[in-house]
């Protein structure tokens, strides 16, 4: 799909399988379904992360980025700062800047989530704990 970037007409589109996925800090597997390092959106970033059944991601914080997670499928437990609480498809979980995090998948199934970051995910905003 045609790609404008923020130099050309505003707007994007992207296709899922046109997206490669990669491994971020934390060991989550993302597509970056729209960045500003690649897409025409100017301050934020949007993906989708898959964890494996039994996988639970690195606990991390962001010093600068807010992100919201959207649970797309599959069942997981979440550790936002001292709570740690299920989620499942259907639920959303906003993480303040600077917030501890990481979520384990819980399900059969692998745990599907959208995130959404703002500032745009950068590997240098990610502190490992």
């Amino acid at each position: 799909m045609e790609n404008n970037h923020p130099s050309g007409v505003p707007g994007a589109a992207t296709r899922y399988d046109d997206i490669p996925a990669y491994v971020t800090k934390d060991d989550s597997v993302i597509r970056e379904l729209l960045h500003p390092d690649h897409h025409a959106v100017r301050s934020m970033s949007f993906a989708e992360a898959i964890v494996e059944p039994g996988q639970t991601t690195q606990l991390h914080r962001h010093h600068v980025a807010e992100e919201i997670y959207h649970i797309t499928r599959g069942a997981g437990l979440m550790r936002l700062g001292a709570r740690t609480f299920s989620v499942t498809a259907g639920d959303s979980v906003a993480i303040a800047p600077g917030t501890a995090h990481c979520i384990t998948a819980t399900g059969p199934a692998p745990l599907h989530i959208l995130c959404a970051c703002h500032p745009a995910y950068q590997h240098a905003d990610t502190e490992l704990l």
